[in-house]
């Protein structure tokens, strides 16, 4: 170590001459100085280098290295004189190898530095990074876990080498390439490679080669095509051992997947079986999802037989949903004659290929399919598709075949098992049912829950419930099963028609048709025109030899006698039914009555403590104005008086400002309390839009103009109104609006007509851009006496309110923090000029 002591100017005139990169590390390995070659070298400014650490410009898998050495260094471990070789990074993306020479020195202070003087090697020969290149994509292929994978590295690796290049495949009769892009001019000498096992050069339009065909080998004649600027014979021994490692590549991932699908195989049968032997088996998709899975399929279809010497008809599928059905479906259909002749698994011929990618639009070219049997007789067909450029063999069709031996077992458990869980349903119905009507005391629940009931409990298509109108003499549709029951509410059937409810209601008897398109009955077209239906039974829903209504259950599947134990069975139902609604109503009769008690309580109650507050509120008004009045004269008198200035004027002004705002309180409470009777006469509605908000404006000053914009729909001229109250309660609102925006900000009043409640009324609407209600206080804006702000009283919203219920009104707000609030107002166009 040198003896000299270097400062920092020192430092940076000492390595700052040279051209090469130069730098002194300090303190951790940190940049205590570096010259411009060496900020050059790694593409960045001198001032995102001095003060990092060396490390950080080093390549990921040399650091730990590197760190080790300077940290023996600079606990004194002695200096190796040789050169270091390392790379260093750049911001470029790219990494130059460097020899490195240290030396010690002492630094300023009493610190240990090291100089590092770095010389860049040149650029490595083209031919050497290529076969690095390609030896890095061999070690790539050993974790390629299949034949793509593999097929995918390869290809990847010769382009990061700079190549082009392509996987050509012998099918037996023609090459292929594999993707899809056309074959080279000169592809007939790949057919060259693959006979001789070596590789052929192309490209005799040139002086030299321009690519090469590399046989790969492997468990599928394949041939490499490579092009670009390094292809020559003396690059051919690479490449022909690159070929041949993606070759023992391919083989070894063929070898795995054989091993895997032969597993695969015998676990999935495996498993198949203890599906079908579990409590709950799988439902057919899951179990063609695995078909699917372990054939490599595109799809899998089933296709059942529902009736014995019919033909199969789709009945589960995987795979068809992608794409457009209308063209996958019938492509099923191309193997269902020859396998329903075979035993076992068939295979399509190249006809049949032909046909299935022509109705699939080419997804699919290639099938097999097995015939499912039971005792003997066919009862359906399961297939498997593929594209045409993965036929099956007669491996997959014997496998197909012994998978649908399980499907059949699984589809007669299937079968056994909703037989029982039906009955377990209607068990389960009759229970929920007897819950419902006994524990349910509204009307629209027990007649949605009874329709559905009925559906299931006797196995129709659709159930109506209608309700007998006394008053009308109707019957209304009421309810209706899931399907129809917004259709049913429509429904109306005079009691003295002739059709078929209206005889089951008047005669207190169900009447059953089984055929309705042959027998001469009456029946309410909404029914035989929408829902095409084939038989009707009707009941009559009674209480007490009192008529409730009337039910009807259709079957549109076909004509159906109703036996003697389904009727007796929906009438016993139906019984219990009637008995339900007629206690449901007499509940809601009661319920009504007891709100009506409590609503007339509440308002009693509620005038009572108006007129309480009117009382108090008068008697605070005469004795708390008439000291205002004395206090308003004597400020006047002193101010003439005194003429004040400065802090006596200011006391003055303080004084006259709050006995002001205490008289406004006095007349708000008054406002509140008061008890008024609006007379309404016609009136000019954008004239008292505009005057409530000029005078809003001239109250509320805040410290930025608000400008206020008014719109009214075209049409609306008058408004019966008490134009005074209305004026009042618009401006309230709007001395609101404009003190939430201190700061400025804009207004808009829209009034436009709308229908509210049922019928047509005028909406005002207030939007202000304020900072807006917070979500917890605002179902309390219209309480008296609630006020957020520091001086208000908590009334002037409660005024308003109280105003337009008044006119028969309503209003409302909605607001949210940082997007302002919006107070609506309803209000009838048409009513009688005085409520009084």
């Amino acid at each position: 170590m040198s003896p000299k002591v270097y400062s920092e100017h020192e430092l940076c005139a000492l390595v700052e001459p040279f051209a090469q990169p130069m730098l002194v590390l300090a303190g951790e390995g940190r940049v205590r100085v570096a010259n411009a070659a060496y900020a050059r070298l790694l593409g960045l400014p001198m001032e995102q280098v001095v003060g990092r650490s060396f490390l950080d410009f080093v390549q990921p898998e040399e650091r730990s290295r590197m760190g080790d050495r300077f940290q023996r260094l600079s606990t004194g471990a002695p200096l190796d004189g040789r050169p270091q070789l390392y790379r260093v990074a750049s911001v470029h993306g790219t990494a130059d190898e460097v020899f490195v020479q240290a030396s010690t020195l002492r630094l300023e202070g009493g610190g240990f530095g090291l100089l590092l003087s770095c010389m860049v090697l040149a650029d490595r020969p083209r031919e050497l990074m290529v076969a690095e290149r390609l030896v890095d994509t061999s070690a790539g292929l050993v974790s390629a876990r299949s034949e793509e994978g593999v097929r995918r590295v390869a290809l990847a690796g010769l382009e990061a080498a700079g190549f082009r290049a392509r996987i050509l495949r012998w099918d037996g009769t023609r090459l292929v390439v594999r993707d899809g892009v056309s074959l080279p001019a000169d592809s007939h000498l790949a057919l060259e490679a693959l006979s001789d096992g070596r590789p052929v050069f192309g490209g005799a339009d040139q002086a030299q080669p321009t690519h090469a065909y590399l046989p790969v080998g492997g468990p599928q004649s394949e041939v490499l095509w490579v092009a670009g600027p390094w292809v020559a014979p003396r690059h051919g021994s690479v490449l022909t051992l690159f070929a041949k490692v993606v070759g023992a590549a391919l083989a070894d991932a063929h070898l795995q997947a054989d091993g895997a699908r032969s597993r695969w195989e015998v676990e999935s049968v495996a498993e198949m079986a203890r599906f079908v032997a579990q409590p709950v088996p799988p439902p057919p998709e899951t179990f063609l999802a695995r078909v699917a899975e372990l054939l490599q399929a595109r799809a899998v279809a089933l296709h059942v037989t529902s009736e014995p010497g019919q033909a199969p008809r789709l009945s589960a599928h995987v795979g068809l949903e992608e794409g457009s059905d209308s063209d996958a479906v019938p492509a099923t259909g191309v193997l269902l004659a020859s396998s329903l002749r075979e035993d076992g698994g068939v295979l399509s011929s190249e006809a049949q290929g032909r046909a299935l990618e022509t109705l699939s639009q080419g997804r699919f070219g290639s099938g097999t399919a097995a015939r499912l049997t039971r005792g003997g007789e066919s009862v359906g067909v399961v297939q498997a598709l593929r594209a045409k450029e993965r036929p099956f063999d007669e491996r997959d069709a014997r496998l197909l075949s012994t998978l649908a031996e399980l499907l059949v077992t699984l589809l007669e458990q299937r079968r056994l098992r909703a037989e029982s869980a039906r009955q377990l349903t209607e068990t389960r119905l009759l229970l929920d049912l007897s819950r419902t009507t006994s524990g349910v005391l509204e009307t629209a629940s027990i007649l949605d829950v009874a329709s559905d009931f009925l559906v299931h409990l006797l196995d129709v298509s659709n159930c109506f419930i209608l309700l007998y109108d006394e008053q009308a003499k109707v019957l209304r549709g009421a309810a209706a099963s899931a399907a129809h029951r917004d259709l049913f509410r429509t429904v109306v059937v005079p009691l003295d028609s002739e059709d078929l409810a209206a005889r089951v209601a008047l005669g207190r008897k169900p009447i059953a048709v089984e055929d309705l398109t042959s027998a001469n009955i009456s029946v309410s077209a909404v029914l035989i025109d929408r829902l095409g239906e084939k038989a009707l039974l009707g009941l009559p829903l009674t209480s007490r030899e009192e008529l409730i209504g009337v039910v009807l259950v259709d079957d549109v599947r076909g004509p159906r006698p109703f036996g003697p134990e389904l009727i007796e069975l929906a009438e016993a139902t139906c019984g219990q039914l009637a008995l339900s609604i007629a206690n449901a109503r007499l509940y809601e009769s009661l319920w009504a009555s007891y709100a009506e008690l409590a609503a007339t309580r509440a308002e009693m109650v509620k005038r009572e403590r108006f007129a309480a507050l009117g009382e108090l509120s008068a008697i605070v008004a005469h004795e708390v104005r008439n000291p205002l009045g004395v206090i308003f004269n004597a400020v006047a008198t002193l101010r003439r008086i005194m003429s004040p200035t400065g802090d006596t004027a200011m006391l003055l002004d303080i004084v006259a400002e709050e006995s002001d705002r205490l008289n406004r309180m006095v007349a708000d409470l008054l406002d509140f309390t008061r008890p008024r009777n609006p007379v309404l006469q016609p009136e000019d509605l954008l004239r008292v839009l505009q005057d409530a908000f000029e005078a809003a404006r001239a109250q509320a000053a805040t410290e930025r103009p608000v400008r206020v914009h008014v719109e009214v729909e075209n049409g609306i001229t008058t408004v019966p109104m008490d134009r005074r109250q209305i004026r009042q309660a618009l401006f309230n609102v709007a001395v609101n609006a404009i003190q939430s925006m201190p700061q400025g900000g804009e207004v808009w009043v829209h009034a436009r007509r709308d229908t509210h409640a049922g019928r047509e009324q005028l909406r005002i609407d207030v939007m202000d851009q304020g900072p807006g209600i917070p979500a917890e206080l605002l179902h309390r804006v219209f309480e008296p006496f609630f006020t957020t702000k520091a001086q208000g009283t908590g009334l002037g919203l409660a005024v308003v309110k109280r105003i337009l219920e008044e006119h028969r009104g309503e209003i409302a707000v909605e607001s949210a923090p940082g997007r302002g609030t919006t107070f609506t107002f309803w209000l009838p166009l048409t009513q009688p000029q005085s409520l009084s």
